[in-house]
């Protein structure tokens, strides 16, 4: 009987074998590879990791990026603001747990977009081959518990800019090149 492995790794090689072939019939090759993506990828998920004051673990799963030819790099990750302390004896939290989360997510989202102003500017310098005048972007989904009052907590924040722009900033400037959006 063959193993999992024996089977799955000469695919793979199959697999690596057509999509360089592929990108050599092709005569190009993507402009930004896989590699450079992970790299990307595992910078913004160091950067979400823990970025509150407190150390709270607060990425949900890992982060993801695409390259769209022409427009640019797009990152993508779930971050979770506020732990609720629920469980199997205690479904749900109190009320004044409630207003306490509340407060602490309300508290939360400014560190999280200066985070993900710093994380943007770190994934266009990694992001070597994408031309200077495409985006990079990072769209970060906070998820809600059912229970909890979501007044003034975005689902969404997105930060975005053309490459150079980041590049080339510094400091106060960055503010006035990067684009947040909430929704």
């Amino acid at each position: 009987m063959k193993t999992m492995k024996s089977i799955v790794l000469p695919l793979g090689l199959i697999y690596v074998t057509f999509v360089s072939a592929a990108y050599a019939a092709a005569g190009e090759t993507p402009r930004v590879n896989r590699v450079q993506m992970e790299l990307a990828e595992k910078g913004l998920d160091a950067t979400l990791q823990r970025f509150c004051s407190d150390n709270t673990r607060t990425l949900i799963g890992l982060s993801r990026g695409v390259y769209l030819e022409g427009t640019g790099a797009v990152l993508t990750a779930e971050v979770i603001l506020v732990s609720a302390q629920v469980n199997i004896m205690r479904p749900l939290p109190t009320k004044e747990e409630i207003v306490q989360m509340h407060k602490t997510k309300l508290a939360r989202v400014p560190e999280l977009k200066k985070v993900l102003k710093d994380a943007l500017v770190s994934a266009a310098g990694s992001l070597a081959t994408i031309p200077p005048d495409e985006q990079i972007v990072i769209a970060v989904i906070i998820p809600r518990f059912t229970f909890e009052d979501a007044t003034g907590v975005p689902v969404q924040i997105t930060v975005q800019a053309s490459k150079r722009k980041l590049l080339e900033s510094k400091g106060a400037a960055l503010d006035a090149v990067i684009k947040v959006t909430e929704d």
